[in-house]
């Protein structure tokens, strides 16, 4: 059976590339730090992923799987010298922890003389993820040695990819119940970068081997991501729960639209792309934002604020790119001002944000988090709508 190896065994890991893995025929092995979770894989050698949506609940069984702890170097090392796909779901933050074993097993791989490709598909939120890993592993290579820098690029891809699919974390009661559970909608479709394989590109369930890979990067950032920032900031100041529920508002709604029509307008521009391919895409997404059985809750879609409004991000990038349109990004801009009143006692870094708020003032947190200077006609709409949702 063939080998695929995948680091971290989380939402994702499980979620979405372990289950596409083994529909296509991997023996799957999760390298995790989360010791119940290893026990409970081992034990079973499968899990259940569980999909929901408005029209019900679909249990589907993914084996044969194993479980390997993170720090158990040399059983990590062996299985990833021996496989023939492999997958990151760690967190960029960890990206540098799974390095070593990576270029471990790689070294091992060469040493054995395998020339069978081996790429891996870096499944994290950080732009460039797959370079940057690469070259991560190229660190711990033997920089003395030529062979093994050669031997990486020959036989080793790294491959961009974007997730689409939207899986929220378990309750306590759930994970406590089966801690193998994992709860998804039913969309799995995988874009990926073709230019990141080496060798044939392996036939995985759902992806799509793409040539103009930044058109799909910039889709699920501008307008899945967008609309998620959009339901989770206005959503919050109206004491929505769950993102559904900001849909179902009809101001927060009509927000919704007139942000995506200023980003599909500037990634019409910017790429060249249809707008009516996008405009499909928005309407599939806001069917799929409607899926109560899922509970994504505002919490989720808007923690972590500082980094979700920097300048490549979700609200403030399509911004740009609407005004490179010559389009007036209103809604844009309330959503951004939106986000700047987000404050849940449970976020660290929504608490950050509003000291830096305070301390500094609207202009000077504009300028220093989303690049936006005080002089720009962008930061005297995001002026303005502050003072709109403050009220």
């Amino acid at each position: 059976m063939k080998q695929a190896v995948i680091f971290g065994a989380g939402n994702i890991g499980r979620g979405f590339i372990g289950e596409l893995f083994s529909e296509s025929g991997y023996f799957v092995t999760f390298v995790d730090i989360d010791q119940t979770l290893l026990d409970a894989l081992d034990a079973r050698r499968a899990y259940t992923v569980r999909l929901v949506d408005n029209r019900g609940i679909q249990d589907v069984r993914v084996g044969p799987v194993s479980a390997l702890g993170a720090d158990d170097r040399d059983a990590v090392v062996k299985a990833v010298s021996r496989a023939e796909m492999m997958a990151t779901a760690v967190g960029a933050r960890a990206l540098p922890f799974i390095a070593p074993n990576i270029a471990a097993g790689v070294r091992r791989r060469m040493i054995s003389g395998v020339e069978t490709p081996l790429n891996c598909i870096v499944c994290e939120n950080l732009k460039g993820a797959a370079e940057i890993l690469s070259g991560m592993v190229k660190e711990h290579l033997s920089a003395t040695d030529p062979d093994e820098q050669a031997y990486l690029d020959a036989y080793v891809g790294f491959v961009d990819t974007v997730i689409g699919r939207m899986v929220p974390p378990l309750t306590p009661e759930m994970r406590d119940q089966d801690p193998t559970l994992v709860l998804v909608e039913p969309y799995k479709e995988l874009p990926i970068d073709r230019d990141g394989f080496v060798g044939p590109i392996p036939e995985i369930e759902s992806m799509i081997a793409c040539d103009n890979f930044q058109v799909y990067s910039a889709r699920k950032l501008y307008i899945h991501n967008c609309g998620h920032a959009v339901l989770a900031y206005l959503g919050y100041l109206k004491g929505c729960v769950y993102g559904y529920e900001a849909l179902a508002d009809p101001e927060i709604d009509t927000c919704l639209r007139a942000a995506w029509q200023e980003s599909i307008a500037g990634q019409v521009r910017r790429y060249g792309v249809e707008t009516e391919w996008l405009h499909a895409h928005a309407q599939d997404l806001r069917r799929r934002f409607a899926n109560r059985a899922l509970a994504d809750t505002i919490f989720r879609l808007g923690r972590d604020p500082i980094r979700k409004l920097g300048p490549a991000d979700r609200v403030v990038a399509p911004a740009r790119l609407a005004e490179a349109a010559s389009v007036t990004p209103r809604a844009l801009a309330q959503v951004i001002a939106a986000a700047l009143r987000f404050d849940p006692p449970d976020d660290p870094v929504a608490i950050e944000l509003q000291e830096q708020l305070s301390q500094g003032g609207i202009d000077a947190l504009l300028a220093d988090v989303c690049q936006i200077q005080p002089d720009e006609p962008l930061a005297s709409l995001i002026r303005q709508s502050y003072e709109s949702v403050s009220k």
